[in-house]
């Protein structure tokens, strides 16, 4: 990363504007040109440096739900089970962790709450784990930023 990735990362993490022509804007914030704006973010999305560049949604408002799910995995057929998870649409990512009990944890996205729940059973069905359901109590706003 040169100091101009780090300026475009710096400077969209409070998010793209909302106009006509947002990577225009966007570039001419940073002293760049679109093209390259666009160039520089496919290249950081290839190379992992981004994951993603898109917006955030309170999905409850729009009828919608999310919920933060677990499942313990057998280490031998472990990248078989996040296949067939990582298959599923509504998973909006998922990651390893270092636990006896819960090795995977992720995110469920669905247009309605009740479609959790037919989620979390195809899951199961297809995988043969337990999977186990951690919807939000409360929720936080951290507007969290990091400077590259």
């Amino acid at each position: 990363m040169d100091e101009v990735d780090r300026a475009i990362i710096n400077g969209l993490q409070g998010g793209l504007p909302v106009c006509e022509r947002p990577y225009l804007e966007a570039a001419q914030r940073i002293g760049i040109g679109e093209e390259d704006l666009i160039a520089r973010l496919s290249r950081l999305l290839a190379e992992g440096v981004l994951t993603r560049i898109g917006p955030l949604f309170q999905i409850e408002r729009i009828g919608g739900a999310f919920t933060l799910a677990a499942l313990h995995a057998p280490q031998d057929s472990f990248d078989a089970v996040v296949a067939k998870v990582n298959a599923l649409p509504e998973v909006a990512h998922n990651y390893a962790r270092d636990h006896k009990l819960l090795n995977m944890w992720f995110v469920l996205a669905t247009e309605t709450p009740e479609e959790i729940d037919n989620v979390i059973g195809r899951i199961e069905c297809d995988t043969g784990c337990e999977v186990f359901n951690f919807p939000k109590s409360r929720e936080y706003f951290v507007e969290l930023k990091f400077e590259a």
